[in-house]
C-alpha cells in the first residue's frame, strides 16, 4: 500500500499519521497477514484498544450529560451508542472499506464491505489515533466523526 494513497483516507478521518505504520496495520486485516510472505501485524489489537478507548469516552459523555440515569439507562445507552451498525455506517461514510488489505478469501466475499471488517477498522482507527497521539486527539476525533451534533445521547 502507498503512503500516497492514505492521504485520502487521513482527509476523510480529519487526522495525518505521523506513525503511517500504526495507520497501515488499522488497515490490515488477518487473513491479509496470515497470506503475507512476511510476518504483519494485523488489526485485532489495535481493534481491543480502540473498542476499550471508544466505550471509556462514551461512557464518560453519558456520564457527564444525564445525571438522573441510572446505571443500567447509562449501560444501554452505551451498547446503543458502540455497536457494530453504528460503527460500520462511520466506516461507510469515511470510505475505509476501499483501504483495507484483505487476504483473497474475504475478498471474493466482497470483505470490503463486511460491516463486521468496517466496524472492526474504525475501532482499530480509533487505538491507532491514540497510539499516534493522545486522549484528547481521539476524543476529538469521535465527536468531530463519529459522533457528530445529530447523535443523541
Amino acid at each position: 500500500m502507498k503512503e500516497s494513497n492514505l492521504e485520502s483516507l487521513e482527509e476523510a478521518l480529519g487526522y495525518v499519521f505521523t506513525d503511517k505504520q500504526l495507520l497501515k496495520t488499522a488497515l490490515t486485516h488477518k487473513t491479509y497477514a496470515f497470506e503475507a510472505q512476511i510476518p504483519l501485524e494485523y488489526n485485532d489489537r489495535l481493534e481491543f484498544l480502540g473498542d476499550s478507548i471508544l466505550g471509556f469516552i462514551i461512557a464518560e459523555k453519558l456520564y457527564q450529560s444525564n445525571q438522573y440515569f441510572s446505571e443500567g439507562e447509562l449501560t444501554r445507552r452505551r451498547a446503543i451508542s458502540v455497536n457494530n451498525n453504528v460503527l460500520a455506517d462511520v466506516a461507510l461514510r469515511l470510505n475505509v472499506g476501499p483501504f483495507l488489505l484483505l487476504g483473497k478469501g474475504e475478498l471474493k466475499q466482497d470483505g470490503a464491505k463486511n460491516r463486521t471488517n468496517l466496524a472492526n477498522a474504525l475501532e482499530a482507527l480509533i487505538g491507532a489515533i491514540y497510539l499516534d497521539s493522545d486522549l484528547e486527539m481521539v476524543r476529538s476525533f469521535i465527536f468531530k466523526k463519529i459522533y457528530t451534533k445529530e447523535f443523541h445521547f
